[in-house]
Order: structure tokens, then sequence, then C-alpha cells
């Protein structure tokens, strides 16, 4: 039996104050007149810098992300009696993970913070700009998700000259729930394990290969958008809507702008709450209806509350932008929103265990080889159509990250896209199942079953 792990940090409280200072420390760092500091934050965005360092809480042991009951039971980690007696009482240890620390947090970010933030990202949205934005969004999200579809068969087709033993057996199985979160979401993911009915040993590792592969392919696409206009100029990309689009919001903004009072701060707050809490309040009731009502609405993520909670966020925001809360974006209602998309971006990075990746390290290979064929068919698409990389950047996040990192990845170019990576994250969540399920049935011929 091997050394039990000891963590050392493991209050949710401490840890989100430890994520608040390093979310504190590099903004001061970004902003200082030091040249080390300057030449360094001109090769590193200061926004990689918020979702790497918290990785590394969780990399060292020092924050538990959850706790596998499987590895509790045996004795390979140490969580405690009281987690302990939790874990005996799962009807099914083998998939039961018992959350805590950075999954508390997590929690809070993604359920409270990201629809606040999406409310107050949103006010400032203008439809005719957004409009004029053309389809080219749309056809990289296609092309995204055609290239999740197709990458996975091909990298198992390559793993099995490279090393057959890697993919042997149910692999395939597993890799359809990868399939299920980088074109949708966790709803997805689960629906194809159940779907493919994917055994709990196999599913804990691809959850593995699907959060350090997205999140490093988060990592070089928030580094990109820090180059994006050089990116964009390199490539002669026409920008021109997308600069419209944030002039028109930098304009308003300069036009009505003013120092907020408490009045307003407070306000910005109710409506960013008080949005999240209608949004919690319809997808609690409206998830399980659904559900009972018309159960085959599972396959279009109908019956997710998350899915719900989000689109109703984004509706709320959208409506109000149209109204006098429009004005509350020139009190700062975009910079309290990226706050809180600052602390789900930290919460995010406290998932990834780059460890992970020395356990099964082939199984990474294959989801490199995946990603690696998805990025190269948006990157070509991008280029035949002339699209700037904030279509490449965005179109391929909504399909991989879903609505918890699309708009951290559109925000990164400017706050005023938000709202465009929300969109098509949602319209994610509708053919994830199906696209998914496709990407499954070709995965099973490949594995010649």
């Amino acid at each position: 039996m091997s050394e039990p792990i000891t963590y050392t940090i493991t209050n949710s409280a401490t840890v989100f104050g430890i994520l608040a200072v390093i979310l504190g420390g590099v903004f001061y760092a970004h902003k200082s007149e030091h040249p080390y500091l300057k030449r360094f934050f001109q090769f590193v965005p200061a926004l990689l810098l918020c979702y790497f360092l918290p990785s590394l809480l969780h990399t060292f042991n020092i924050v538990p992300y959850n706790y596998p009951c499987v590895d509790i039971l045996s004795g390979a980690v140490d969580a405690g009696s009281n987690v302990l007696a939790q874990c005996q009482a799962a009807t099914s240890p083998e998939d039961t993970k018992i959350k805590a620390s950075g999954a508390d947090i997590y929690y809070v970010a993604s359920r409270f913070l990201l629809p606040a933030s999406l409310v107050l990202l949103t006010l400032s949205i203008d439809f005719g700009k957004i409009k004029a934005l053309g389809p080219k969004a749309l056809i990289l999200f296609l092309t995204g998700t055609f290239g999740i579809v197709i990458g996975g068969p091909i990298a198992l087709f390559i793993m099995a000259f490279i090393n057959p033993d890697v993919v042997a057996g149910d692999v395939w199985r597993g890799m359809t729930t990868v399939a299920g979160s980088w074109i949708g979401g966790g709803a997805n993911q689960a629906a194809m394990k159940e779907v493919y009915e994917v055994s709990g040993g196999l599913f804990s590792s691809m959850v593995a290969v699907d959060v350090i592969i997205a999140n490093i392919w988060m990592a070089v696409l928030l580094y990109m958008a820090a180059k994006s206009k050089a990116i964009d100029l390199r490539t002669g990309a026409d920008t021109s809507a997308i600069e419209d689009l944030k002039e028109t919001v930098e304009k308003f903004h300069k036009e009505h702008a003013k120092n907020p009072d408490l009045t307003d701060l407070m306000i910005i707050a109710a409506v960013g709450f008080g949005a999240t809490a209608i949004g919690h309040l319809v997808a609690d009731n409206l998830s399980p209806y659904i559900a009972a009502n018309w159960p085959e609405a599972k396959q279009l993520s109908l019956t997710s509350k998350f899915f719900w909670l989000i689109v109703t966020v984004t509706t709320i925001g959208l409506l109000l932008s149209m109204t006098k809360f429009k004005q509350l974006e020139t009190r700062g209602a975009s910079k309290v929103g990226s706050v809180f998309i600052y602390m789900l971006v930290a919460a995010i990075g406290l998932q990834m265990d780059v460890s992970a990746i020395v356990e099964r390290p082939w199984l990474f290979v294959v989801g490199g080889i995946w990603m690696l064929i998805h990025a190269g068919l948006m990157l070509l698409v991008a280029k035949l159509i002339n699209a700037p990389l904030f279509y490449m950047a965005v179109g391929s996040q909504a399909n991989v990250g879903g609505a918890a990192s699309a708009p951290i990845v559109a925000s990164a170019f400017h706050p005023s896209l938000a709202p465009v990576g929300v969109l098509l994250a949602v319209l994610g969540y509708a053919v994830g199942t199906y696209a998914a399920y496709l990407c499954g049935q070709i995965l099973m011929r490949v594995a010649g079953m």
C-alpha cells in the first residue's frame, strides 16, 4: 500500500483567501513599473498566471480538489475519519468522490459568481453589433465540434499503431465521455457514461485526460488572446466587426461613465445576484419538471439544472441591456463581473493536477493528439474564411470548455465579447449529446467492436 497523501490545507475559506491573494498579487505585479516584471508580462499574460498558479496548489498536494473514495478506502489518501465514514456509506464507492476545498470553491464560483458575472457582462451588449459579427463564429464553432467528433477516432487509430495496448479493450468507451465533455459539458459527459456503459475506473482516468488536456488548451488560447492583435495582423484577418463592437461599448462608457458610489455598487450586486437567484429558482423547478414529463429531453441537456441556470441568467442580462439598467455598465458593472470571472479562472486552475499525466501517460498522448486535430482544423478553417483569432478561440472553447470557461476566453479579448462565448456554449449543450454519440459510434468501429 502506498503512503497516504496528506494535504496541507483543507479549509475551503482558507483556500478561497489564498486564491484571492494570488489574483491580487498577479494584478499588482502586472501594473508594476519594475523593468523585469514589465518584460516578464510581455511574454506571459497575467490571465494565464491567474489560471496556472492555483494549479500548483493541487499538483503539490497543498489543497485537495476532491477525495476519491476508492483511494480513501484503500488507504492511499488520508482524509480523516469523517470522510472515511462518508465513503464507507457510499452506495458505489468506486464512482464516488467526496468533494472538499477546491471542489467547494469551484461550485461556488460556477454556480454563484459565474451567473452573476454573465448578467453584469451582458448589460452593455449591442444586439446590432453582435449580429454584425456575422456567421464566422458559428462556422468555427461547428468546425470545432466536427474536429472533436473525428479527432477521437483518428487519435484512437494512430495510437493503435504506436502502442496498441493503450487503446485495447474498452478505452474507446471511455473516450466517448471525453467527447461529451469537449462538445457539451458535464451533463453530456454523464450521458455518454451511461449510454456506453463506461466503468468507474476507466471513467476516472478519462476525467483526468479531459481536465488536463482541456485546461492546457485553454492556457494556450489565453496566451494567444494576449497576442491576438499581432496574430490577426500577420494573418490578415478581418477584425472590423469585432473592433466596431468594442468601440461601441467603449464610446458608451466614455459618454456616461462616472465613479461609482456605494449605492451603485450595491445595485450592481443586487442585479447580479438577484438574477442568479432567479436562475436557480427556474433551474430547480424547470429541470425536474422536464425530466419527469419529457425524459427524452435529456439528450438535449434540457434536464440539466446548470443548463437552465446559464440560459436564464444570460436571457435576463440580455433583456436588462435593453432597459435603463444598461447604465450600470458606466458604474462599473463589467469590472465587478470581471472580478467574479477571475475568481472562476482561479477555481478552474485549482482543478488541474499536472502530476496526473505520469499515472497513465499514454492516455494523455491520445488526448493530446485528439486536441491537436481539433486545433489544427480550427486554425485551417479560420485561415480559409479569413476569420480573426477571436472566432477561433471562442468557437473552440465553447466546445471544449462550455459555459464555465468560454466567456473567460472571450473576455480575454474584451469584456464586451463575453456574451458571444456564452451563446455559443449554450449551443454546445444542445448538440453535445448527439455529436458525442456519433463520435462513440465511429470510435466503436475503429476499435473493431
